[in-house]
């Protein structure tokens, strides 16, 4: 997998697909999504570019009170290789780029900087500060969009605050089948 600190000096991604998160765990939804973005780029003959934020949102915009990171940067990159991503650009999140609208985030640097032809995204997702729907997006015709269904597993709603949760409340065995994998002992 390669990797990119930011937009600077990115090169041509060929037919790529591209998605974007904080991948906050890697979790089983995380997966799902992953997959599909990876199976999509695979289809077309293209690259799979996944772009992630470091630090993440929250903790950029002073909200991250309680906040418990699941895994660091490190242990994100490796668990993404693992699924096969070709690409990880790392967003330096700060309050400028939170600044951007939804629209403006997907023109200049999902289709503009990346070139990105395939926009994949969770059932609920929204991009920028006016939390735009993927629904516009495809509705204005800026990018193809994909859409991954929400993930349950043991018929539990998959999310990073769900996990997050259930280790506060000392299940870690819960929280490691939601993530998919072990939880890496710090």
């Amino acid at each position: 997998m390669r990797i990119f600190q930011g937009f600077a000096s990115l090169p041509d991604f060929g037919r790529a697909a591209a998605t974007i998160g904080s991948f906050d765990g890697v979790h089983a939804g995380h997966r799902a999504l992953l997959e599909r973005l990876t199976d999509e780029a695979r289809a077309t003959g293209g690259e799979s570019v996944v772009l992630t934020f470091e630090p993440h949102p929250r903790i950029a915009l002073g909200r991250a009170y309680g906040l418990r990171l699941l895994t660091p940067l490190d242990e994100k990159i490796e668990l993404l290789a693992q699924i096969g991503v070709d690409n990880l650009i790392v967003i330096p999140f700060d309050r400028s780029f939170s600044a951007l609208s939804g629209r403006e985030f997907i023109e200049r640097y999902i289709c503009g900087t990346v070139g990105a032809e395939t926009l994949i995204v969770g059932y609920n997702h929204r991009f920028g500060h006016d939390r735009i729907g993927a629904d516009e997006i495809e509705a204005q015709g800026i990018i193809r969009v994909v859409r991954v269904a929400e993930c349950r597993v043991d018929d539990r709603h998959v999310s990073s605050t769900v996990i997050r949760r259930l280790l506060d409340e000392g299940r870690a065995e819960e929280a490691e089948r939601l993530l998919g994998h072990s939880i890496r002992k710090s």
